[in-house]
């Protein structure tokens, strides 16, 4: 039983990351073994029982004991270092070189650059993290390798386990913000007198969890993103059963009405809650769609996305899913 909750290869991707442990100058009992601990919690994780109800049978302790061991990896961190497991590994250059810069520390300049919208040339060096172009290319590469989608992913996989997705409800929007660089996916936008800008599509479960985010040109109408949205939705594992990847509902306004998008989402089992032209008042966001507008407020807080810079698209849409990720993470500290 123990073997198949936690087999070889799972538990020692997950032990490198656990801290050391002091014995107490005061004595006690002998500390109940980590991989028998996670054993326990693995159990609590996929059957949903109470803590109280662990069988003493599985060899794990007590229910509060592998609760507080969850807790104190939490405190120590743990699961925050999974995301530094999700980045590539770097060889050395067999002609030499610079050492390579820690990644930790061009994460924490890339971040910097994300959240005040600074150019990269005037990232300051005493940060510690290396030079703007430094930084930059170890977010392309990041980008090439997959890394942020994989870390929304995981982030996502953590609100999972935790029942913390709420997809009865889903909601899709898009804001369009000036571009005044051009570049890949950027247009002239009919809303602002035909100026370049970039236009983020995003689509959030019923609480405003971003669970998709794609980027277009500004002069793109929102309904072409609906059904790829849709589509990119990733399955997300976490509880019994098969991951989930669909709403049960899906809110839009009247910019993605129409019966295409209806016939297509009734095929795959979603309910269409689309406002109808002449229906729904223009003033209201609706009683369930509000929550989309506070999202893109939330990505627009972020300084480099209230007015895109880059002309390249990948890095631009590496810094949105970024955002996304860590607006995640928010809701993990929040109610995981």
């Amino acid at each position: 039983m123990a073997q198949a909750l936690l087999p070889e290869d799972l538990w020692s991707l997950v032990a490198a990351h656990l801290p050391t442990h002091r014995k107490s100058p005061k004595g006690g009992r002998p500390r109940l073994d980590d991989r028998a601990t996670l054993t326990g919690i693995l159990f609590v994780l996929k059957t949903g029982i109470p803590w109280e109800y662990l069988p003493r049978e599985l060899g794990c302790g007590s229910g509060m004991t592998c609760w507080r061991r969850l807790h104190e990896w939490m405190k120590a961190g743990v699961w925050q270092s999974l995301v530094a497991a999700h980045l590539p590994t770097h060889r050395k250059s067999p002609k030499g070189g610079r050492p390579r810069l820690d990644d930790r520390a061009t994460l924490t300049g890339i971040l910097f650059v994300l959240k005040t919208g600074i150019p990269w040339e005037y990232l300051p060096r005493e940060l510690g993290c290396g030079s703007g172009m430094t930084c930059w290319r170890r977010l392309h590469e990041w980008m090439k390798a997959g890394v942020w989608q994989r870390v929304h992913e995981a982030v996502l996989r953590r609100l999972r386990e935790h029942d913390q997705i709420m997809w009865d409800r889903a909601c899709v929007d898009a804001a369009s913000v000036p571009a005044p660089a051009g570049g890949e996916h950027t247009g002239r936008n009919p809303t602002d007198r035909g100026k370049l800008g970039c236009k983020h599509h995003v689509l959030v479960d019923q609480r405003g969890l971003p669970l998709v985010a794609k980027i277009s040109g500004a002069q793109v109408h929102d309904s072409r993103f609906l059904i790829p949205l849709v589509e990119a939705i990733p399955a997300v594992k976490g509880l019994c059963g098969c991951a989930r990847k669909r709403p049960g509902k899906l809110h839009a306004d009247r910019a993605y009405a129409s019966r295409v998008h209806r016939v297509w989402l009734r095929r795959r089992g979603i309910a269409a809650r689309i406002a109808r032209y002449g229906v729904e008042s223009r003033e209201r966001l609706g009683r369930w769609r509000w929550v989309v507008e506070r999202t893109l407020g939330w990505l627009h807080r972020f300084r480099r996305l209230r007015i895109r810079h880059e002309r390249r698209a990948d890095i631009h849409h590496a810094f949105l899913s970024l955002a996304c990720s860590l607006i995640c993470w928010r809701y993990v500290e929040r109610f995981c």
